[in-house]
């Protein structure tokens, strides 16, 4: 087990993506474990709702690529995800995973040095009171203060400006979006998470100006974390975090 000893601020956050989901199916509590284990600074995970309002980690709006089940998540009750595979597509070896509701990573984390970073999942499926539900649980379990929420759709952004939200509000952005900081401090984001390749000096030094974060996804390549501790960025997601960590140990050391 590693130190607990929390990682200095003016580091870069290294946060696992999915977990440590290069060695373990991702979103699982086997991934979430191993990326503790492998020394990240947080937690990156995805939400969903199912049909009876239950939270559940999960990329994907359907359960057909990481479980052994077929359709939308918002089809099924909770009861009826939890029996599925979602180990068994990854590797034998992690046959019975199950897909995990939100509350179960809240209670496993509250007690560890580790951050989270939340993915609403409402870009394509606007969920009813997705970000209540989220918000709520989160208050619950006394995390608030140590979470990101992060999303593609600015609307959800807007609606969380009146509930009890997170410390951290991020605007994800994808190549499309032609000024990535503009539609952030827009959204009334505090945060910017973008593409490795829409990486810069200056979309970093125009996020710090405006008291900014600016996080990276998915960054697995060493040159890449390389070029994200160079920047200065305040944190990146990658899905091989103990990679990660040795490089910014290496980075910070010279």
């Amino acid at each position: 087990m590693r130190d607990q000893t929390e990682v200095s601020l003016l580091q870069p956050k290294i946060f696992a993506h999915r977990g440590a989901s290069r060695h373990a199916p991702e979103n699982t509590m086997d991934a979430f474990k191993l990326a503790y284990q492998q020394g990240a600074d947080g937690i990156e995970t995805d939400v969903h709702l199912t049909k009876d309002r239950v939270p559940v980690l999960m990329h994907d709006e359907r359960v057909n690529r990481t479980t052994n089940g077929t359709g939308y998540i918002k089809d099924y009750t909770f009861s009826q995800l939890e029996k599925l595979d979602a180990g068994t597509w990854f590797s034998p070896h992690f046959a019975g995973c199950r897909i995990l509701q939100l509350d179960e990573l809240l209670e496993w984390i509250r007690d560890k040095p580790l951050y989270l970073n939340i993915e609403l999942k409402n870009n394509k499926i606007d969920y009813s009171h997705l970000e209540s539900i989220v918000c709520e649980r989160l208050s619950q379990y006394r995390l608030l203060h140590r979470t990101t929420l992060s999303m593609f759709n600015p609307l959800s952004i807007r609606r969380l400006q009146s509930l009890n939200q997170p410390d951290g509000l991020a605007l994800l952005t994808s190549s499309r979006i032609k000024n990535p900081v503009w539609s952030a401090n827009q959204a009334g984001a505090n945060a910017l998470h973008i593409k490795y390749a829409r990486l810069s000096q200056k979309i970093v030094d125009a996020c710090h100006r405006r008291d900014m974060a600016v996080r990276v996804y998915t960054v697995n390549k060493p040159k890449q974390i390389r070029r994200c501790f160079s920047t200065g960025c305040n944190g990146i997601f990658t899905d091989v975090p103990q990679v990660a960590v040795e490089y910014r140990e290496k980075f910070t050391n010279t």
